[in-house]
């Protein structure tokens, strides 16, 4: 049975789920609701999915079995006053918002059957990871559900205590932005070298996806693959000598002890 689901929130992370959640047969056009507060961004999710798009949240709220929160922070407290005690007892709330604690909205809407989500942008093409935790009122059923709209997206991984969300957010929520920015580091040490920016952007994209993808498909650890590659007294070597010089290692877990306690701060 197709579900039912509303999304209050129509910007980029909520059209991808809408998106994979389409795609994937999960829901038809007519048992999804869209609200967002620009008129203009309600009319392309209208054109380009044929879903149901409002400018009520209320209404949105309504419609839904599974309600799925994908607003900004800076939202949150204004659209918890405008829906709080519109939910049904036996309606599933999914909250995709960054810091957002599950006590927080627990009081803030009144409901106690809550998920809460901790997505990352490449989602957008159906490669997430997404790491989330419930509420003791969550039935298995509504669970199951959770994991099968987070897998909709790419990877999916339940935790039993909320406190990992944050653990989370420092990996795969600003992971990304690590990736790129190593991919674009690259990209200008090899113009510095000689190379056209064109050449270097090709060779640094393709050199990140073919290893991500060796990594994932040879069942080696990255230690193991980087010794296959590091030729004692060669280039690669010669290179990694540098980086260890530098304290990559320690810059690393600087950079994800710094989002860490910042996720923790955002949260309170």
């Amino acid at each position: 049975m197709a579900m039912k689901i509303s999304f209050v929130g129509g910007g980029a992370m909520g059209e991808a789920m809408l998106s994979a959640v389409l795609s994937k047969g999960l829901a038809t056009p007519r048992d999804v609701c869209v609200s967002d507060i620009k008129a203009e961004r309600r009319q392309y999710l209208e054109q380009k999915y044929g879903v149901a798009a409002t400018g009520s949240n209320k209404e949105a709220v309504g419609r839904g079995d599974i309600i799925v929160l994908a607003i900004k922070p800076q939202s949150l407290a204004e659209i918890m006053a405008d829906i709080k005690g519109s939910f049904k007892p036996n309606q599933l709330v999914i909250s995709i918002i960054a810091g957002a604690r599950i006590d927080t909205l627990r009081q803030g809407l009144d409901h106690k059957a809550m998920v809460r989500v901790m997505p990352n942008t490449p989602a957008q093409i159906g490669e997430g990871m997404s790491v989330w935790s419930a509420t003791p009122k969550v039935t298995e059923a509504q669970k199951k559900q959770a994991g099968v709209i987070l897998g909709s997206m790419g990877m999916e991984i339940y935790v039993d205590d909320e406190k990992y969300l944050d653990m989370v957010t420092a990996i795969s929520g600003s992971g990304p932005a690590y990736f790129f920015l190593f991919v674009e580091a690259l990209v200008e040490a090899a113009v510095q070298i000689g190379l056209s920016r064109d050449v270097a952007e090709q060779l640094a994209l393709q050199t990140f996806v073919g290893s991500a993808q060796l990594l994932k498909k040879s069942g080696k650890s990255p230690a193991e693959l980087r010794k296959q590659v590091t030729s004692p007294g060669g280039t690669t070597a010669a290179a990694i000598a540098q980086f260890e010089k530098g304290g990559f290692p320690k810059l690393v877990l600087e950079a994800v002890i710094a989002a860490y306690n910042r996720a923790k701060e955002l949260g309170k």
